[in-house]
């Protein structure tokens, strides 16, 4: 019952906060960079490269920071000191003036998002029990993803872009109090603790020495690098290819976030005989068709409803790779491994930021966003051989007290 209730104020915390956080991301950023200071190519990717590096050095202190403490805490204390980071992205009327203040919210929020990806191994032990709460905790996150860009794009037209950013500060104050209500289990943590350096580096080595972490968490990183492309140039799309105002962003992310949260309902209903890493494959080789149906017409009836699938296919994918993840990490590690995960996507993230602008110029915005897609078809065709290894090889559950030898399976391995 204790759980439950924890459960719950979690949820709540992470849809209330992401409301905030998705309308300021999308609508907020997105907008005032693309449509208030009219940036190019070029400048939207400086912008979305000062918040992949900033999210990159975050994640990496939140996973050590996790571990010494729990999520609970680092979860609290990022959300109290994203407030005056986000209220700061107000006074930013230049490009320059964007950037520095995107890379503090991204300095801030990465350890919030580490610290929630990270949560689900603090509250129950049991397999089951970790998809549907994995499923459950973005299930909040993609409820938000529904409401929050609506949200900004109704403030965008009323109030104006930068009251999206009040309005990220305050529902982040809200999730800080729900979070403090949050109790969590005893967990087995490290009798020693190091530099946070050698901490930092135990993490690296044991996901990159373990089979199946690295599996995963290398096969998640190629959807990252996917979406690198879109946050170069999703917002773009819209004003050039679409034609539509800085409004419709919020409206079609919020049509989109449906898809996630019926997605999300479809991963927490996934029998245990499917939770392996070829489902995963597929999904990750499903998004391909998505970016062809979302971005192929450049219509916004067809991109609204294309939207919607391939929303579904995310929302499915995202808690599955987690609980993978999760299943196979030894409880002393979790945040550091998820941290690991977490600067793995952000250096997926940042990649296509570097030439993304110039294939653009080369090529048009639309046609480098189809082309975007070849990265995970590509991805589901070579790790298809690993996954068909790993799904023959899949061992007992058999708790594990101890960090095991990272050249070996851990015992606590269920997946």
């Amino acid at each position: 019952m204790l759980a439950d209730r924890s459960v719950r104020r979690l949820v709540l915390a992470r849809f209330i906060s992401r409301v905030g956080g998705e309308a300021a991301f999308f609508v907020g950023i997105w907008g005032k960079a693309a449509f208030t200071l009219q940036a190019t190519p070029g400048e939207l990717a400086m912008v979305m490269g000062a918040l992949g590096v900033a999210s990159l050095i975050g994640a990496s202190f939140a996973g050590v920071l996790i571990d010494r403490f729990d999520p609970r805490r680092v979860l609290l204390w990022g959300e109290i000191f994203f407030i005056p980071s986000v209220l700061a992205m107000v006074f930013a009327d230049t490009i320059p003036w964007l950037v520095v203040t995107t890379f503090l919210l991204g300095l801030v929020g990465a350890p919030v998002f580490t610290a929630i990806s990270s949560f689900a191994p603090f509250l129950t032990e049991d397999h089951d029990e970790l998809a549907r709460i994995n499923g459950l905790i973005e299930a909040g996150a993609w409820a938000a993803f529904v409401l929050g860009p609506a949200a900004g794009a109704i403030i965008a037209g009323t109030v104006g872009v930068d009251g999206i950013f009040v309005l990220d500060a305050v529902t982040s104050a809200i999730g800080a109090a729900l979070v403090f209500g949050v109790t969590i289990r005893p967990t087995v943590r490290d009798r020693e603790t190091g530099s946070g350096w050698k901490e930092l580096r135990e993490g690296f080595s044991y996901a990159y020495l373990h089979d199946r972490l690295r599996f995963y968490i290398w096969l998640g990183s190629s959807v990252w690098l996917l979406f690198g492309f879109f946050s170069a140039l999703e917002p773009l799309f819209f004003r050039d290819v679409v034609g539509v105002e800085v409004e419709t962003l919020g409206w079609v992310n919020s049509i989109f976030g449906l898809g996630l949260v019926a997605g999300t309902w479809v991963s927490g209903r996934i029998p245990a005989r499917l939770r392996t890493a070829r489902t995963l494959t597929v999904l990750v080789g499903l998004n391909a068709l998505g970016v062809v149906a979302y971005v192929g017409t450049g219509r916004l009836p067809v991109v609204m409803t294309a939207g919607v699938v391939w929303g579904v296919i995310i929302g499915t994918m995202v808690p599955l790779h987690r609980t993978l993840i999760q299943v196979n990490t030894p409880e002393p590690l979790v945040g550091r491994i998820m941290g690991v995960n977490h600067m793995h996507s952000e250096v997926g993230h940042l990649i296509p930021l570097t030439f993304a602008p110039a294939l653009a110029a080369a090529f048009g915005v639309q046609a480098t966003m189809l082309g975007s897609g070849l990265v995970v078809a590509l991805a589901a065709i070579l790790f298809w051989p690993g996954a068909s290894r790993l799904d023959r090889t899949r061992d007992v559950a058999v708790p594990a007290p101890e960090i095991p030898d990272p050249e070996e399976e851990p015992r606590s391995v269920g997946h």
